[in-house]
C-alpha cells in the first residue's frame, strides 16, 4: 500500500472499526429467519463501515494534542505529522457524507439516521466533551460505540426491535470492563495527557473493583437474549462459559501476577465479544427454540 493511502488507512484504525463493523453484520442476520437481503447486507455494511471510519478520523482530529504525548497513539498520522488537519478533516467529512448517501439512497432513512446519530455521539460528544470532562467518560460515551448491532438490525428491518436493543446493551456494559483495564495499563499516558481516565483520578486498584463490577453485571446482561426467547441453549451454554472466563480475569486482575495483566483482560475482551456475538448467530440458525418463534410471530402480527 503507498505510503499516503496507508496514512489514510490508520485514520480509520481498521482494527477498531472491524470489530464494531462485525457486530453490525451479526445484528443483520439476527434480524431475520433466514439469510438478510442481499442489498441491506452489502449497501448497509458499506455505509456503516463507513460511517465509522469517519467517526475514528474525527476522533484522530479532536484528539490530536493528546495523541502526540500518549505512547500508544504517538504514531498516527497527525500525531506523526505525515497528515495535517485539513487533510483529516476533508477525508472525515467526505466518507462520513459518502456513508449517508449510501445509507439513504440504498438502504433506508431510519439507518442513516441512527449512524448519523452515533457517529456524532463518538466523534463529538464523547471525544471532544466526556472524554476530557469526567472519568465515567467511557460508561456515558459508550453507547456510541455500542449501536452498531441495532444500525444493522434497523438496515434488515427498517425498524428498533427490542431484540436490537438487547445487542446493544450487551455492548454498553462489555465497554467498561474492556476500555478501563486498557486504561489500567496505559494510566501513565493517559495522566500525562491530562485525560481524567478512571485509573488516573480514583486509582488503579478503585478501577479494577469497577472491572470485575461491570464483568459480573455484563454476565447477568447476556442471560437476557435466552430469557427473552430471543437465543436458545447454545448461546446459553456458550455466554456462560465465555462469561466464567472473563470473572476470572477480572478476579485475577485484582492482585494482577505483573503489570501487563490487564493487557492480557483487555485482548481476552475482544475475543469474548467476538465469540458472544458468533455464538449468537450459530445458535439463530441451529436452535429456533418454540419459544423465540413464538416472540418473533407475535412482533410481526403486532
Amino acid at each position: 500500500m503507498p505510503a499516503v493511502a496507508h496514512e489514510y488507512w490508520e485514520l480509520t484504525k481498521p482494527r477498531i472499526v472491524a470489530l464494531l463493523v462485525f457486530c453490525a453484520v451479526i445484528g443483520m442476520f439476527l434480524a431475520v429467519p433466514g439469510l438478510p437481503p442481499w442489498r441491506a447486507l452489502v449497501f448497509g455494511t458499506l455505509g456503516i463501515w463507513l460511517a465509522s471510519s469517519s467517526a475514528a478520523a474525527f476522533n484522530q482530529l479532536i484528539d490530536r494534542r493528546i495523541d502526540k504525548v500518549m505512547v500508544r497513539t504517538a504514531h498516527r498520522p497527525l500525531a506523526t505529522g505525515h497528515l495535517n488537519s485539513m487533510q483529516v478533516f476533508v477525508f472525515a467529512s467526505l466518507i462520513g457524507m459518502l456513508s449517508m448517501v449510501v445509507l439513504v439512497v440504498f438502504v433506508n432513512p431510519l439507518t442513516a439516521a441512527l449512524t448519523f446519530a452515533g457517529l456524532i455521539g463518538y466523534a463529538v460528544v464523547y471525544t471532544a466533551f466526556l472524554k476530557r470532562a469526567t472519568p465515567q467518560n467511557i460508561v456515558i460515551g459508550g453507547i456510541a460505540g455500542a449501536v452498531p448491532p441495532l444500525l444493522g438490525w434497523a438496515a434488515v428491518t427498517n425498524e428498533v426491535h427490542p431484540f436490537a436493543l438487547l445487542l446493544v446493551l450487551i455492548i454498553f456494559v462489555w465497554t467498561p470492563p474492556h476500555f478501563w483495564a486498557l486504561a489500567i495499563f496505559r494510566r501513565d499516558d493517559y495522566s500525562r495527557a491530562q485525560v481524567p481516565m478512571l485509573p488516573v483520578t480514583h486509582g488503579v486498584q478503585y478501577t479494577r473493583w469497577h472491572v470485575l463490577f461491570y464483568t459480573v453485571l455484563l454476565v447477568i446482561v447476556t442471560l437476557l437474549p435466552y430469557l427473552a426467547g430471543m437465543s436458545g441453549l447454545f448461546y446459553l451454554g456458550g455466554a456462560l462459559v465465555l462469561g466464567a472466563g472473563f470473572v476470572y480475569y477480572a478476579i485475577k486482575l485484582l492482585d494482577p501476577p505483573d503489570e501487563r495483566f490487564a493487557m492480557r483482560v483487555f485482548n481476552y475482551s475482544i475475543v469474548y465479544l467476538m465469540a458472544l456475538f458468533a455464538f449468537m448467530l450459530v445458535d439463530h440458525y441451529i436452535d429456533s427454540t418454540p419459544l423465540r418463534r413464538t416472540v418473533m410471530n407475535l412482533h410481526r402480527i403486532g
